[in-house]
């Protein structure tokens, strides 16, 4: 939303200047041709009138349906700030749609002593301008494949979670010979990894589905990636610590390879360091 509305600000005159000339040229009664207007503008959301007492005179004219419940009922308090331009046009800041929930503008037209609504997707008109990206066929079947991939990493990361909590249960109703201390750190384990696929899954669907970037941001991805890297580290260190645990109380000779294990920890935890000082500085040369 932040990004679409950058974007209407930059070009806002161009935009208000095509939807000024948009809504004077439809064909009237709007009611009648709705169809028509539907569609050829297809970015239009919904449409209704106002008498100039503020009474609502016609249904709400949607795509596919109308409603007409509010049909005579108050709208002065929607017109109590309403300043018309010259060509008695008023067209609102950006705002999120309570029906749609999409970015969108609400544009007054005063005509005829009346006052005609229109509700338009703000999206659609800065494609339909080439201000953004247009949603090309490729664009959808990426957004499908994303869908169904972080769908399922989803479904993985939450088998990962109900098992480590299976195996922290089976701890108190199973047998008494149980390695209490390696199921323990089991359970952390493929629960932390769960957490962390989880939140791989929930990133690339927010980002790639609900809303898809129109200008992404530099380090979007590494930050995800970094988020990862950070969750399996975590996972990998306690799997470690157990290791390390096992073999002192097991088997001192093989005391050094949990050292070798321990260095390898070690160095992932300064790589991710690494790799987080990097993006950082980045960021601050370009802010300078």
């Amino acid at each position: 939303m932040k990004e679409v509305i950058n974007i209407y600000k930059k070009h806002r005159q161009t935009v208000d200047n095509y939807i000024s000339t948009l809504i004077t040229s439809l064909p009237r009664p709007y009611a009648k041709f709705s169809d028509t207007i539907f569609k050829d503008h297809h970015y239009i959301q919904l449409m209704y009138s106002v008498d100039k007492d503020l009474k609502q005179i016609t249904p709400v004219v949607f795509r596919n349906r109308q409603d007409n419940s509010h049909v005579g009922s108050d709208k002065s308090h929607y017109f109590v700030k309403l300043q018309l331009n010259n060509k008695g046009i008023y067209i609102s800041n950006p705002y999120i749609h309570y029906r749609t929930g999409k970015a969108s503008l609400s544009i007054v037209y005063f005509k005829d002593a009346e006052y005609h609504v229109f509700d338009i997707n703000l999206i659609e008109v800065l494609e339909e301008l080439k201000l953004i990206e247009y949603n090309s066929l490729h664009d959808k079947f990426k957004k499908l494949v994303y869908t169904v991939g972080s769908f399922f990493l989803a479904l993985v990361a939450i088998m990962l979670i109900v098992y480590g909590g299976y195996v922290f249960m089976m701890l108190f109703i199973g047998g008494g010979d149980q390695d209490i201390l390696h199921g323990v750190f089991k359970s952390i384990i493929a629960i932390t990894l769960g957490l962390a696929i989880f939140d791989l899954a929930k990133q690339i669907f927010e980002h790639e589905v609900i809303f898809k970037s129109f200008h992404h941001e530099e380090d979007q991805q590494y930050k995800v990636l970094g988020k990862f890297l950070i969750s399996i580290v975590i996972a990998l260190a306690i799997e470690t610590l157990m290791v390390v645990f096992k073999i002192a109380l097991d088997d001192h000779t093989q005391m050094l390879s949990a050292f070798y294990l321990l260095i390898g920890t070690t160095i992932m935890f300064i790589g991710v360091g690494y790799f987080y000082k990097t993006i950082v500085s980045t960021e601050n040369r370009e802010e300078e």
